[in-house]
């Protein structure tokens, strides 16, 4: 949303989350034209089976990124990146949480929260597993699999990255 909201303009082309796209629709007043991709890991989980946890235990709080699909988000307690997840649940810290996300970064979440109990219907991102320190030694030692990428492009990129990291959060 502050990404959006720092361009300060009146529409935004949102990619390539279709429902991260409706979720900063949701919290902002910027017009946003979503694209219609998804990602697979967090189009899994469904409003359904949060539901049948909920209704197991009453007392769980539920978690979820914001591109999971709308019935997710709509059966959640909080909504919000994964640093925005940590904040919350070192600000909640008490009885079980569900966190709706992909495993490695619900590792990221329960590390900064070693005294909170997770619940983790955790699906592994097979684009995630891809890059590994071994294969990152490798390609060091060999300086192999250069991308090459145009200065006016990269430069342009640069400031773009260093905008948003810049964002106040």
């Amino acid at each position: 949303m502050q990404v959006v909201e720092s361009l300060g303009v009146k529409k935004v082309i949102f990619l390539p989350d279709q429902y991260l796209a409706k979720w900063v629709a949701s919290q902002t007043d910027v017009e946003i034209i979503a694209w219609k991709g998804a990602c697979e890991v967090h189009e899994r989980f469904t409003g359904a089976e949060l539901a049948a946890y909920r209704e197991a235990d009453p007392s769980i709080r539920i978690i979820a990124h914001p591109e999971c699909p709308p019935d997710v988000i709509a059966e959640a307690d909080f909504t919000g990146s994964t640093a925005h997840m940590i904040n919350w649940v070192v600000d909640n810290p008490d009885g079980k949480v569900l966190m709706v996300t992909e495993c490695s970064m619900a590792d990221n979440v329960a590390s900064a929260a070693p005294g909170v109990e997770f619940i983790r219907p955790c699906n592994l991102c097979p684009h995630m597993k891809r890059i590994t320190l071994p294969k990152i030694l490798d390609t060091l030692l060999e300086m192999d699999g250069e991308v090459l990428i145009d200065p006016d492009v990269a430069e342009r990129a640069r400031r773009s990255v260093e905008r948003m990291v810049n964002l106040k959060s």
